[in-house]
């Protein structure tokens, strides 16, 4: 078995990771073929990456353009313990209201501390819903490392 294989993150583990992080970075190709990285708040669904964003965003424009994407979780902070998934993926942009809404109230209840969201937030996640789309993130390829395994080989 190759090192690559030892350090490789079963299911549970990716599961895991995406639900311990709140933050993905997202790269996408711009029209001058230099990628475009940001980071992105998200959920899982499903067993899929979506977010929401801004439609008019350079994101949404890159990908409409081109579809294909790819996505980064990770953690640690010394060698020793990094951790990630990346993931290559299609995007397929949602622009149903009712999704958006639903999607954006989720994202920030993932991510409001103390996990609780106010009735004021949720009137604003409604009411950017118009100017927002929902991304889903279809996985073609995934490639996992957890240097903690290092220890163990």
């Amino acid at each position: 078995m190759s090192r690559r294989d030892e350090i490789r993150m079963t299911e549970l583990e990716v599961t895991g990771l995406l639900e311990a992080r709140h933050t993905v970075i997202c790269a996408t190709t711009g029209a001058d073929g230099w990628p475009h990285v940001v980071p992105l708040w998200y959920v899982v669904r499903d067993g899929e990456v979506w977010v929401w964003t801004y439609g008019a965003s350079q994101k949404v424009v890159n990908l409409e353009r081109d579809p294909y994407a790819t996505l980064l979780v990770e953690a640690g902070d010394v060698y020793a313990e990094l951790r990630g998934v990346m993931l290559k993926v299609e995007a397929e942009i949602v622009r149903d209201p009712e999704l958006i809404s639903a999607l954006g109230l989720a994202v920030l209840e993932r991510n409001a501390r103390g996990g609780e969201i106010t009735h004021e937030a949720a009137e604003v996640v409604v009411r950017q819903a118009s100017k927002r789309v929902a991304i889903r993130f279809i996985e073609h390829v995934r490639i996992s490392w957890d240097h903690r395994k290092l220890a163990e080989i």
